[in-house]
């Protein structure tokens, strides 16, 4: 329960989505019809952040400052809008009460040219699109479509999903995964040669789940949201996993840290943690400890009952149970702001058919800037920006601290 005054008044206007691009240097935001936050002559619908900037497809707000610089207008809603790493190009689809494009269609936009550059037409209703400078990416409820970026767009390739109206996706320049058909199973795909890997991730439907950045790590989370999984991508190994809490949640997001060494996640408890991972192929930058647990050496064996032990003392020597789990070596609550959450029941609830834009807003979405710089961004009316840090918290541990705020589209 988020007890904190608010920082910020909410705005009339409304963000429908927030995504990062590949290197989270820019962030895009899907808005419905209405006011930006800074003077601009007309309503924006979308905003793109770039260069520790974020922008209205052409308002970009300065990422460290959140200062807009540009802005463009479609005058209707954007429900999904997904950026070509820091090209000109996006993926738009239609969302909210006003959708700008039918919620069928995959909208390609050259910014360049400001117009449409090719669009891709769905049976049934997007639920999330990726795109690189090669391949599209559309995903609906039951599968997943892979088409060449050209024009026309080529299929390539189509595979069948379990449910998934999350749109859960992450796209690399060497992999594709996605749910599979069995729910908490993940299908990973080596674009390469076209394989297809399974790995049983978990035994309950899936939340959330990431890529990191070279592809060559996978980090999963169920419905559940005790555990984050990482899993070695090429060979499907599981290279250990890591315990938020003890007490079921909703994941909102996570994110791997640009050398890979950590992890981020959050969730709708209003905590941001941050994991060490387990990779011997990388040098950890250096060794952490907390008074959650001690971090682990990437370079060195994963020893988890050494890890739980700061926290759980002599209950660690239990074989079984969270008591031997290794904990997020640092954490800090974040701002959902003043709207009800979404939560794994809440979508449950939801009808096939539902409008992207129209449910509960995304909160607690995240971006690293840099090694020790990390975003947390939501969508709503009361769509918050926030930058956190990772800095010496005295005897040898880190902390995480948040460096700074912002209501990126209250008026003013």
């Amino acid at each position: 329960m988020n007890t904190r005054p608010p920082i910020e008044l909410p705005s009339e206007q409304a963000a429908l989505s927030v995504a990062f691009n590949n290197d989270s240097s820019r962030f895009a935001v899907g808005l419905d019809s209405g006011f930006c936050s800074q003077p601009t002559p007309r309503q924006p619908s979308f905003i793109a952040l770039q260069d520790a900037a974020f922008t209205y497809v052409h308002t970009v707000f300065l990422a460290s400052t959140c200062q807009i610089q540009t802005a463009k207008d479609l005058n209707a809603g954007l429900g999904l809008v997904q950026m070509m790493g820091n090209t000109n190009f996006l993926a738009l689809v239609g969302g909210g009460r006003a959708p700008k494009f039918p919620q069928n269609k995959v909208i390609i936009w050259d910014e360049s040219k400001g117009k449409v550059a090719f669009e891709i037409a769905a049976l049934t209703a997007v639920r999330g699109v990726h795109i690189s400078r090669t391949r599209v990416v559309v995903v609906q409820q039951n599968s997943v479509r892979l088409y060449a970026f050209e024009k026309p767009p080529k299929p390539l390739a189509k595979y069948e999903t379990a449910d998934n109206l999350l749109g859960l996706c992450c796209l690399t320049d060497k992999y594709l995964a996605f749910p599979g058909r069995t729910p908490g199973h993940v299908q990973v795909v080596r674009l390469a040669t076209d394989s297809v890997s399974i790995l049983p991730a978990h035994s309950s439907s899936l939340r959330a789940l990431q890529l990191s950045s070279d592809g060559e790590l996978l980090a999963t989370a169920s419905e559940k949201g005790t555990l984050v999984r990482i899993f070695a991508t090429g060979s499907g190994a599981k290279l250990g996993e890591r315990r938020r809490g003890t007490e079921n949640a909703t994941i909102f997001s996570l994110r791997f840290s640009p050398s890979g060494n950590m992890l981020a996640c959050t969730s709708d408890k209003g905590s941001l943690h941050i994991f060490d991972v387990p990779n011997p192929r990388r040098p950890s930058s250096a060794t952490r400890s907390t008074g959650s647990a001690t971090s682990i050496n990437p370079s060195a064996p994963v020893n988890a009952t050494t890890d739980a032990t700061n926290k759980w003392g002599f209950l660690s020597n239990i074989p079984f149970g969270p008591f031997s789990d290794v904990y997020s070596f640092t954490s800090a609550p974040f701002d959902t702001g003043n709207e009800p959450l979404q939560t794994n029941q809440n979508m449950r609830r939801l009808s096939d058919n539902a409008v992207l834009g129209t449910t509960r807003p995304v909160k607690g979405v995240i971006g690293w800037i840099h090694e020790e710089s990390l975003l947390v961004i939501g969508a709503g009316h009361d769509a918050r920006w926030e930058k956190f840090i990772l800095q010496d918290g005295g005897d040898g541990r880190q902390a995480l601290v948040r460096e700074g705020w912002k209501g990126y589209l209250r008026r003013g």
